[in-house]
């Protein structure tokens, strides 16, 4: 099994467009206030609500620095620096890809700053697109008849819809080939106008998956634009029901040197017996989440009888869950730990425990619980036979 999936969420909001209006008329778009908070603000929140998403970087115009410090989360630690952008939105995209290159994420998401409307599900259905495919994006098969203009304002003749569809963003790409593609393409200086980056990946050969988009995944443009975007997160935002998930496990203590508790390695004199990496803690949070949304346990996921998992970092479990839930348009609002020990001592290993769990889960720290107790040195963890834990999980599903 490799090492977990990194991707890279890359928002462009480098351009200088004021159309959509509200505020001053030198504001661009995408600093405009919408629902009392700028657009770009809850374009990054999108990407913020999805644990698909590794790292988050927008893309800004040089003189928009002091605006996008006073709209930008101060609490999400997967908000990297802003980039600065270039002269035309390909050369932006280019300089953000530039900057994670670094970091070379698995997949990298682009996405417009005036899309803030964005949903976890078409994340998802992006992101898992490329597992089989150089790129995809979001888009929806046009329903408009289309008529061609003769350039004197009467129409020239009736364009054919079938099989055409309307481009948005999130367009994801593997990292690597999309890099290249717009490093050749800025080489080169390639004649064609590109509108968008699947197009620099078509023209680079690469191939790129259609899949389902929204009509709620609108580009603000006009201020008619801004209108309606505002009516749809004032009173025509899902619904969500809240989901409480528990779970529970235990690992017998073995021949070792140190016991992983909640994805973080302890040294110890004895270690902990399972097929995977017998990590508990994370068995019983992984547990708590499939609870929540009711899709079955651990074991059903990941038996031990398959030869696949032995050894396996439990948070590759935990993932898995976060993807499932992120797959059904959920949000994960809080998670709560607590490890059943004599030993080894989990207080000095709390916050770095914390922190994993955020990490992997895509939330806040302070979303993230985890607790120690002993049992008084009675049953299997009092002998110090083995290790417990415990976990409940809340999680926002939409209705």
């Amino acid at each position: 099994m490799g090492p977990p999936v990194t991707t890279a969420a890359l928002i462009v909001a480098a351009g200088r467009g004021t159309r959509a209006g509200r505020g001053p008329e030198d504001v661009p778009k995408q600093y405009a206030l919408l629902a009392g908070c700028p657009v770009l603000a809850h374009t990054i929140a999108a990407f913020r609500a999805s644990p698909l998403v590794s790292s988050i970087t927008v893309v800004i115009h040089p003189d928009d620095a002091e605006l996008y410090a006073a709209g930008a989360p101060k609490d999400e630690p997967r908000l990297t620096a802003p980039v600065t952008g270039g002269a035309t939105r390909q050369d932006s995209v280019r300089l953000g890809l530039e900057a994670l290159a670094t970091a070379a994420p698995d997949f990298v998401l682009i996405h417009d700053a005036a899309r803030p409307l964005l949903t976890p599900d078409v994340i998802a259905r992006v992101h898992a697109a490329l597992a089989a495919h150089d790129g995809a994006i979001a888009a929806e098969p046009l329903a408009d008849t289309l008529k061609r203009d003769t350039g004197r304002g009467t129409i020239a003749d009736t364009v054919p819809r079938a099989g055409l569809w309307r481009a948005q963003t999130p367009q994801g790409f593997r990292f690597a080939p999309i890099l290249a593609a717009h490093q050749r393409a800025a080489a080169e200086g390639a004649p064609l106008a590109f509108t968008d980056d699947a197009a620099i990946a078509e023209w680079a050969g690469l191939g790129v998956a259609l899949v389902a988009g929204s009509t709620q995944n609108l580009k603000i443009t006009t201020a008619e634009d801004m209108a309606m975007a505002e009516r749809l997160l004032r009173s025509a935002a899902p619904a969500y029901e809240p989901r409480i998930g528990t779970g529970f496990d235990v690992h017998a203590f073995c021949d070792g040197d140190h016991v992983w508790l909640a994805g973080v390695r302890i040294p110890h004199d004895r270690g902990l017996l399972g097929h995977s990496d017998a990590d508990a803690p994370l068995h019983a949070l992984t547990d708590a989440l499939l609870g929540a949304i009711g899709d079955g346990d651990i074991g059903q996921h990941f038996p031990p009888s398959d030869p696949a998992w032995k050894g396996a970092p439990s948070r590759l479990f935990l993932e898995d869950a976060a993807r499932r839930i992120a797959a059904r348009g959920g949000r994960i609002t809080n998670v709560d730990v607590t490890i059943l020990c004599e030993e080894p001592r989990i207080g000095p290993h709390r916050d770095a425990m914390r922190a994993v769990i955020a990490e992997v889960l895509g939330i806040d720290v302070t979303r993230v619980a985890v607790k120690a107790t002993t049992t008084e040195r009675l049953g299997f963890t009092g002998r110090k036979e083995g290790i417990a834990a415990l976990a409940s999980a809340t999680v926002l599903l939409p209705v």
